[in-house]
């Protein structure tokens, strides 16, 4: 399954970032490596379950000029309580 922008309204009118906090997400940031892996590592030895999404600078406070320039490199942080097995 290809992610949709966050801010694209899908059929249902939901946009991606709004379909990932019904389903329990939290955003949490943007990365690239080796940070990316190191904050992924962390969030599981913490317990939370991670999901990762495209970069889109309109998701993004600041300036996004760098980020915007290579977008592949970067993914967006989501997480959630792992469930009690």
């Amino acid at each position: 399954m290809v992610a949709k922008s966050p801010n694209i309204k899908g059929r249902d009118g939901v946009t991606r970032q709004e379909e990932l906090i019904r389903q329990g997400w939290e955003r949490q940031a943007t990365y690239d490596e080796p940070r990316l892996s190191e904050m992924i590592d962390t969030y599981r030895e913490i317990g939370l379950e991670v999901h990762l999404e495209p970069f889109d600078p309109d998701q993004e406070s600041g300036c996004t000029e760098c980020m915007a320039a290579v977008p592949e490199k970067f993914k967006t942080i989501y997480t959630r309580k792992s469930p009690v097995k």
